[in-house]
């Protein structure tokens, strides 16, 4: 096995360009067009059907992001469909979102119109829109940086301006206008919901942006979940404030009906700035579902699914050709169809999707597949993903059968695509071969490779003690040549000491590991590693050889020897069998700093236990001080470890004394000459060593 590195986008959103991206896709047409087709089903109970048309939402948005935090990778909706049910799936999954998301770029692009027409009656609307597509693509062929800071700009400006028509509005709103609230009936409130239901779908659309996110364990989830509840306040409140002031009479079929509230309540500015924002947010959906859209090609193009040019990258790591194919797309539809009634048809689509999408979750987590280690997981499952299903299939029935027909004819154009192109092309299976292995042979081991190399992405979680097992390991420096087998007996001597097995026992833990091909070797370096119910607490053992210790790898299929490798670095790890992902995250951690690199240059030319043991952690996650009377350490002589002031989050956890090393307890009296390392967040590295050597490098004095 070796520890290959696909080649990614660069992660540029933080948790305010999630937030602004999720939330960006959510208030647009459903909160500025809808409200007035809405009141012509259900009159004043729309406000209702609003907050009834967030629930079924709620099973596919919990699903996508465990599957987004889980496999945090361009295309979204393909990549969990094709990754968890086969390339088949992944293929209708992937052209079918794709279109719709076109679909629906060009229904933002198109519904700006019904705004604009406020005061430039006569203005070519699809002129506009097909110049406005051009400014997009432009703006996403700079990177998901520039193109998240845009989203931000119009976001903040459109919520600022939202907030003020809620204080202005809500004073504005008179109670007769809510007289007949129930007449419409609950069947009418279920069908609004239905129609409505749109108006929330795009606050997921951010899960296909997950490969360019910073710490996407946490922004992803937090950002979304802030997006929904954002938009579900001003969702409520704003259909208070439009059905509070706006004469039913009026508001039954106003395609602008925020514009005319606000023209009520403040007059010919607030129409203007109302105006505004829409315009505001139909461009931010727009630009966001142009960034989404174009992640598909790229993601289906890694995999074979389309040609490879598409992923190909500019100097701003952002797919040209992928763009430029989504944004031609765009600009023909608005030419050829009328995307308004297209898109509304597409939502049946998005509904399947949305079931599939729970579906993959059950998929995922009952193939049992240890690498598959999401940071978010889904409450209440399977419940909320049979709740998800039931909810998106009920739905697409009342939509009616022009929708459903409508999805049959994308889904048929997916697999044409599929037997045509794609399926001679890709060797791939999906999770469920994994869920099925009692009833057939045909899983891929493949996934849990891949998988595997994304928890190399992902890095660490917060909780995972990684610095302090190393810190913790023993280590042994050999200085003659060896084979595998003959270091297995001080390693396994020492591992019998901590645990209840034998060193016999062990070693053939050990031994099994490497003659199934389950012992990554690559570059000189060695993982042995095994999990199991009688071990307590992780443990490892660092084991460096010059000479280099000789390892003969075992053909998995055939069991016969298939070649020797010499290594010069072992890294033995055991760990307790009920935590099975830490485990994989922490050899993960190690195989991406052993892919470092100066990992080999500062392995091999350290001269204690100490440095080995610096040279396996991530630079920016330690700082080494030593103690010298002459310079700013010097005040830290004779000071026991509890009285030496570090900032929160750090801890000291060696202390090199004399070439020996020494755990650290609070008690213990600091010395010159000392070589502490002291691990912790790197900010609050960064202010110690800034305060002891003033130095902005990673190793001190």
């Amino acid at each position: 096995m070796k520890f290959k590195r696909t080649k990614i986008l660069k992660k540029e959103l933080g948790l305010i360009d999630v937030f602004a991206i999720a939330a960006g896709t959510t208030l647009s047409a459903g909160f500025f067009l809808l409200p007035g087709l809405a009141a012509k089903i259900s009159g004043p109970a729309m406000v209702l059907a609003y907050l009834v048309a967030a629930v079924p939402l709620v099973p596919a948005m919990l699903s996508k992001v465990e599957l987004a935090t889980a496999m945090p990778r361009a295309g979204g909706v393909y990549f969990f469909l094709d990754r968890s049910m086969g390339p088949f799936f992944g293929t209708i999954g992937g052209i079918g979102i794709w279109l719709t998301l076109i679909l629906k770029v060009t229904f933002a692009l198109i519904g700006m119109g019904a705004y604009l027409k406020i005061f430039y009656p006569e203005l070519p609307i699809t002129t506009v829109a097909i110049f406005l597509a051009v400014i997009l693509t432009g703006v996403n062929l700079l990177g998901a940086k520039k193109t998240g800071k845009f989203q931000v700009v119009l976001v903040s400006g459109l919520i600022l301006i939202l907030i003020g028509f809620i204080i202005g509005g809500l004073p504005a709103v008179k109670p007769v206008h809510f007289e007949g609230f129930w007449d419409s009936g609950y069947e009418s409130i279920l069908s609004t919901a239905g129609l409505v239901y749109i108006s929330y779908v795009g606050v997921t659309k951010v899960a296909s942006l997950a490969e360019e996110i910073k710490n996407p364990e946490r922004n992803l989830p937090l950002g979304v979940f802030l997006a929904m509840g954002t938009a579900i306040i001003i969702y409520f409140f704003g259909t208070v404030i439009i059905v509070g002031v706006e004469p039913m009479d009026i508001l039954k079929g106003d395609l602008t009906p925020v514009a005319t509230s606000a023209k009520i309540i403040f007059g010919k500015t607030g129409e203007i700035l109302l105006t505004v924002a829409a315009i505001f947010a139909f461009i931010s959906v727009a630009n966001v579902g142009t960034m989404s859209a174009s992640r598909y090609p790229l993601a289906m193009s890694r995999d074979h699914i389309f040609p490879g040019y598409f992923k190909k990258l500019n100097r701003f790591s952002t797919p040209t050709i992928s763009i430029f194919l989504t944004s031609g797309v765009i600009i023909c539809v608005l030419l050829l169809f009328n995307p308004m009634s297209i898109a509304k048809l597409a939502s049946a689509f998005q509904l399947m999707i949305f079931a599939l999408m729970c579906l993959a979750v059950i998929v995922m987590r009952e193939s049992k597949i240890e690498s598959y280690d999401p940071g978010f997981l889904s409450p209440l499952y399977p419940w909320i993903q049979i709740i998800g299903i039931s909810t998106s299939l009920l739905l697409i029935v009342e939509m009616g059968t022009l929708s459903i027909v409508f999805s049959a004819g994308l889904i048929i154009l997916c697999i044409i695509w599929y037997y045509a192109y794609a399926r001679r092309r890709v060797v791939r299976t999906g999770a469920i071969y994994h869920l099925f292995e009692r009833l057939g042979r045909q899983r891929y081991e493949g996934l849990d490779s891949e998988l595997r190399g994304i928890l190399i992405e992902k890095g660490l979680r917060k909780t995972d003690p990684f610095e302090q097992i190393v810190s913790n390991a023993k280590v042994f420096d050999l200085e003659d040549e060896m084979q595998f087998d003959e270091v297995l007996n001080p390693v396994c001597d020492w591992l019998s000491a901590l645990m209840p097995l034998t060193q016999e026992e062990i070693k053939n833990q050990f031994l099994e590991g490497t003659r199934v091909g389950a012992t990554p070797v690559t570059h000189g370096i060695a993982l042995p590693h095994f999990r199991l119910d009688k071990v307590k607490q992780t443990e490892m053992v660092l084991v460096r050889s010059k000479p280099g210790v000789h390892i003969t790898l075992i053909d998995p299929l055939t069991h016969e020897p298939e070649e020797e490798q010499i290594v010069n670095a072992l890294f033995f790890l055991v760990s307790p069998e009920n935590n099975p992902t830490q485990h994989l995250r922490i050899l993960a951690q190690i195989a991406g700093r052993v892919d470092d690199d100066n990992f080999l240059f500062l392995w091999n030319k350290a001269e204690t236990e100490q440095e080995l043991k610096e040279s396996l952690l991530r630079n920016e996650r330690f700082v080494s001080l030593t103690i010298i009377k002459a310079d700013k350490t010097g005040n830290l002589i004779n000071k026991t470890v509890s009285s030496f002031t570090i900032p929160e989050n750090c801890l000291v956890v060696m202390i090199n004394r004399n070439n020996k090393i020494l755990i650290p307890k609070e008690n213990t009296v600091l010395k010159e000459g000392d070589r502490l390392t002291i691990i912790g967040e790197p900010q609050k590295l960064m202010e110690l060593r800034n305060t002891y050597t003033g130095k902005n490098k990673s190793s001190g004095s």
